[in-house]
């Protein structure tokens, strides 16, 4: 077996790292050595990650602020991609697999240099920044949605619709069938990706407020809430005597999608495929403040298949989701038919699918390295 290894690039959020960890399963799975490469930030995600080993360099993110923090961003990615080249020496991996975000840069980068395979996976509907610099300097482009927005026209050969890898967690979470209404309760999700999402607590107590009396009665709701917002979100609904959970972070967020009637939610890429492979109905949020408005464009893959229903935020007002809700109650067999639309729009083999581009592009790699001495 190749002890080299492929060298994951992550970092950031764990948007990035979960599709980078459920990469690693798939290529261990065929015996394929993983190491992970990351910045300071992101090591509180990846102390689990199934890697052989952790590298860690330097990284930031060169946009917003003065002049002078745009200079020092840019400084600290040049002595990144110099800490980079020094590890990919080292290291000699056989390809360089990037999740997207700047901590990805340096060693992508240093694989371009070094004229080593390297794979870019862009989990949004839309190219990211980071991944559309990076674009033209890599073999292959695995893309998380059918669709790809922002990649050059030259460059469209290079992308291959894997889907986005989804955590074992949300396979297992995959098995559990669509909840009944036999207890005549109504299981309500609300979520803000992983840093939770001011206007959810803003908005659905309210609306359930805005409901009478006996369908408030029919709710079981459980709420993501940032730390800031937890303690008058629990309270509302005890004020309104709904019974309701409400936490800044739920580790086993999947089995809660799982265990939904319907799901509130914003509309990042991991969110909006763990809700289609668990298969649940959704309300999404979109994110307003997006430059690339990558959020709106998630969203709209899950809507077109009529799973999800997409509002923007503006207009998710309390009425327009009591309004919303109150229908859901009562509308049964229509849920359950986007729970089938989401179930039919989800990847659950994406790891699969995206360590088979891995795989080709090394052997495209090796082919190409072959030709002179075959011509000779």
């Amino acid at each position: 077996m190749n002890d080299q290894p492929i060298l994951l690039a992550a970092g950031g959020t764990g948007g990035h790292l979960f599709p980078a960890e459920s990469l690693a399963v798939a290529l261990a799975r065929r015996g394929l050595p993983v190491e992970l490469v990351t910045d300071d930030r992101a090591i509180r995600y990846g102390g689990a990650f199934p890697a052989r080993a952790i590298h860690t360099i330097a990284s930031a993110t060169p946009r917003g602020g003065s002049i002078i923090s745009k200079g020092l961003a840019a400084f600290t990615l040049l002595r990144g991609t110099i800490g980079a080249l020094s590890l990919l020496r080292r290291v000699r991996p056989q390809c360089v697999v990037g999740f997207g975000g700047y901590p990805t840069v340096p060693p992508l980068l240093a694989a371009a240099m070094l004229r080593m395979p390297s794979v870019l996976h862009d989990q949004n509907a839309v190219l990211g920044k980071a991944n559309r610099f990076l674009a033209s300097s890599v073999d292959a482009i695995g893309s998380g949605f059918p669709t790809l927005g922002g990649v050059p026209q030259s460059l469209r050969g290079r992308v291959t619709c894997t889907g986005n890898p989804v955590r074992t967690m949300v396979i297992e979470a995959s098995n559990v069938p669509y909840p009944d209404f036999e207890d005549g309760r109504f299981r309500l999700l609300v979520t803000g990706g992983s840093q939770g999402a001011k206007v959810m607590s803003d908005i659905v107590p309210s609306a359930i407020s805005l409901l009478d009396a006996s369908q408030r009665a029919r709710f079981v709701i459980v709420q993501q809430a940032r730390g800031e917002d937890e303690t008058r979100v629990r309270e509302a609904y005890a004020e309104l005597g709904v019974s309701a959970e409400v936490a800044p972070f739920f580790a086993d967020l999947p089995m809660r999608i799982a265990g939904a009637h319907l799901v509130i939610a914003r509309s990042g890429a991991s969110t909006v495929s763990e809700l289609a492979v668990i298969g649940r109905p959704s309300i999404l949020v979109p994110f307003p403040f997006a430059l690339d408005q990558d959020q709106a464009a998630n969203a709209q893959h899950l809507a077109a298949t009529g799973a999800a229903q997409v509002i923007v935020q503006k207009d998710f007002t309390p009425q327009w989701l009591a309004d919303h809700l109150a229908r859901a109650c009562v509308d049964h067999s229509g849920l359950i038919a986007q729970a089938h639309a989401a179930r039919n729009a989800g990847s659950p083999d994406a790891a699969e699918r995206l360590a088979d581009l891995v795989v080709q592009t090394i052997q495209s790699a090796r082919q190409r390295a072959r030709k002179p001495e075959t011509a000779a």
